[in-house]
Order: structure tokens, then sequence, then C-alpha cells
């Protein structure tokens, strides 16, 4: 590999990468539209048209603000990258007189804050413009700048640290550090993941126990007969922050929790909650949570050796704009650029996601009736402004979720 070769694929795939979101965007925004004046057949009796016209029209804002998103993503990291913008970086950096371990930590940390920033305003324009225009937005502006300062302070408190530990493996743990990183994070991930119920959520939202006793009973029933612990059943205050409800597990072994959203459990039936929370169920079942951690270690591991790779290798650097060459530069240049090489396989991903929500789908109509959880979507359907009518194509690149006709159909058609 070369840097002028390395340079040319690099500016390919970023064209290839943009060309596509915007393309895949327009084409749902042309669908959608071309769909908003007839509910489907399946959902007639139980979404209104001036619903249904509501989800289109709040689906192309989104998809608008995302395409408006994209070109500026691309322009940024082109800015970044072969406009100069990380050499600048790393030389002011270097202005603090600290050591290579020092000036990296700068680095990334100045890296990050100006990413962060310049992102800022389309999440303010989500946050304040679309969302509070369709009616979904509940957050004030001071509970918005609270969650982004302690956001902000518990990514310093956690990152800063496993950054630094990082960058001390790829300086001194010879040839195989991305061995040791891999296993640093994936430890790091795995803590993450036990005590986030505990000490972190509780950080952003309030969690009270279930109190509506009839429901709680149903609950405790299903999670006996299909052999499911938790550590709790518990409400989350998601109304503080927007209209959209939810329901999630968290946590892992004997720290799982089950978490309602307050806005769902105003919308849903008791039977509805049952089936929604079945659904959920039927994803640690069937093992899905376990084989997406394994995916996501596997190709961790994947990428980290990649990295390794070119690290020590000039035309990585000088290729993407960079005339310094560090551990820290190496490893933001990668996670910058190596999504623009795999975009191209999210429909794989999204593929798996959808048959894994299929076979929790299946599993929910085997331990409750399928009726109610068909119920229970289209009131999600409803209350989330979810398009029922997507592009096809556009929905088998992105869609994590099979869309709702499909899904609708293929709980009818299970044995009853």
């Amino acid at each position: 590999m070369t840097a002028p070769l390395f340079h040319t694929l690099f500016l390919a795939a970023l064209a290839v990468s943009l060309c596509l979101r915007l393309f895949l965007a327009q084409r749902q925004i042309a669908h959608v539209r071309a769909h908003r004046n007839a509910v489907p057949a399946a959902f007639a009796s139980s979404i209104p048209l001036a619903t249904h016209q509501h989800a289109a029209d709040y689906t192309i804002a989104k998809m608008r603000l995302s395409m408006a998103s994209s070109l500026f993503d691309a322009l940024l990291l082109l800015v970044l990258t072969l406009g100069g913008g990380l050499q600048y970086l790393w030389q002011t950096s270097a202005l603090a007189g600290l050591e290579a371990l020092g000036q990296g930590l700068v680095f990334v940390a100045l890296t990050t804050l100006l990413s962060a920033l310049a992102g800022l305003p389309f999440t303010l324009i989500s946050t304040f413009g679309i969302e509070a225009h369709y009616g979904f937005n509940k957050i004030t502006p001071r509970l918005f700048m609270s969650d982004l300062l302690r956001s902000t302070l518990l990514s310093v408190l956690l990152g800063l640290p496993l950054l630094a530990l990082v960058l001390w493996l790829m300086q001194g743990a010879g040839t195989l550090w991305w061995l040791w990183v891999w296993l640093v994070w994936a430890g790091f991930s795995l803590i993450l993941l036990l005590v986030y119920p505990t000490f972190i959520a509780p950080l952003f939202n309030r969690f009270q126990p279930l109190d509506d006793k009839v429901l709680a009973a149903r609950i405790d029933q299903l999670l006996s007969r299909t052999g499911f612990k938790s550590q709790g059943i518990f409400v989350m205050d998601g109304s503080r922050r927007s209209s959209h409800g939810n329901a999630y597990f968290t946590g892992f072994g004997a720290a799982k929790r089950i978490v309602f959203f307050d806005t769902l459990l105003g919308t849903l039936s008791h039977a509805e909650v049952e089936a929604v929370l079945a659904h959920e169920l039927g994803h640690f079942k069937k093992k899905h949570v376990a084989k997406r951690m394994a995916t996501t270690f596997a190709l961790a591991l994947g990428f980290l050796f990649i990295l390794g790779q070119c690290l020590t290798n000039f035309w990585f650097y000088q290729g993407l704009g960079l005339s310094s060459q560090s551990h820290a530069i190496a490893l933001v240049l990668f996670f910058m650029v190596m999504p623009l090489f795999t975009f191209p396989l999210t429909p794989l991903s999204s593929l798996l996601s959808r048959k894994h929500e299929y076979e929790a789908d299946a599993f929910a109509a085997g331990e409750t009736a399928a009726s109610d959880l068909i119920s229970a979507l289209a009131k999600l359907y409803r209350d989330n402004a979810s398009t029922l009518t997507p592009d096809p194509l556009y929905s088998a690149f992105y869609d994590s979720h099979p869309p709702a006709a499909l899904r609708i159909a293929h709980l009818k058609g299970l044995p009853a």
C-alpha cells in the first residue's frame, strides 16, 4: 500500500458512503410521501389517516435533517484529515509540553470536544426543532444542559483512564498490544454492563419499582414460566424528556433489570405490556443478546488487529493528510475512517437483527396471545409516529426491526 493509493481509496469510500446515504434517504422521503394519503390495510382499523400523515411528515423531517448531517459529517471529516485539522490539533496538543502519553490524551480530548461541538447544532435542531414540533420533546433547556454536563463528566471520569491505559499498552506492550487492548476493552465493557443499571442510569433518570400489583403479578407469572430471573421490575420517568414509549432490559447476569417507560404503561393494557415483555424475553431465551455481544467483541478484535497493521506504516498517516505519526493519531484516524469502509456492510447487520426480531415475536406469541402483541405494536407505531410505509430498499439497508406490515403479517401467520 502507498500513500497516494490509500488517499484515493479513502476519497472513494467517502464518496460512495455519502452518495449511498443521500440516495437511500431520498428514496425514503419519496416513498413515505407517495404513501402519505392512505393507511395500509393492516392498520386501517387502528390508526387514523391524520395520525398516519403525522408520522409521514415526522419521518420526512428526520430524513432531511439526516441528509444535512451526512453532508456536514463528510465535510468535517475532510477538514480534519486532508484539510489539516488533525495535524493542527496535534501540534496544538504539543504546546502543553507533555510526554507522548500526555500529549496523546490532550489530542484525543481536543478532537472529541471539537467533534461533539460540531454535532451539537444537529442535536439541538432534532430535540427542540423536530421533536418539539411533532409533539414528542418534553425536555427543558435546563434539563438538556444538565444531561449534557453529566454525560460529559461521566465520559471524562470513565473515558480518560481507559484511554490512558489503551495508549500506554499501544506504546509499551509490544507487537501484541492490540490483543491486550482488546482484553482491557472487553473487560471494561462487561463491567460497564454490570454497573450501568444501578450506578449510571440513575444519574439521568428516576427508577421506581412497579407499583401496579396486578400487572406485577402477571409479569411474575410470565417470568416464572419462562425461567427468567431479574433484579426487579422498574418504571422509568421517560416522560421527563420525551413522549416516546419503550421497554428494555439492562445489565446481565444477576444484575438484569426490566425497565418500562412510564409513557408505555400509560398507553398499553396489561395484556399488551405482558406481550411486549415476552418479546424482550425472547431475545434472552434465544440468546440474541449473547450472540450480539460475541459478534461485537469479535469485530472489535479484528479492527484492533487491522489497526495494529496500520500503526507503523507512514502511508496510513500521509494518505489521510497527516505529516506526524503517533499512537494517538493512529487511534483517532482509524476510528474516523473505518466506518466509511464498513458502511456498505450495514445491511448484513440489519438482516441479522430483523431475523432476531422475528424470532422474539414468535417466542412472545408462544407465551402470550399474538393478538395482544399485534395491538401493542400498532399502538407503539402510532404513538411513536413510526412510518408504516418505509421504502423497501432503505428498510433493508438500515432497519433493525422488520417493517410494520411484514411484522404484523408474520405474527398473524404463526400457529395459534
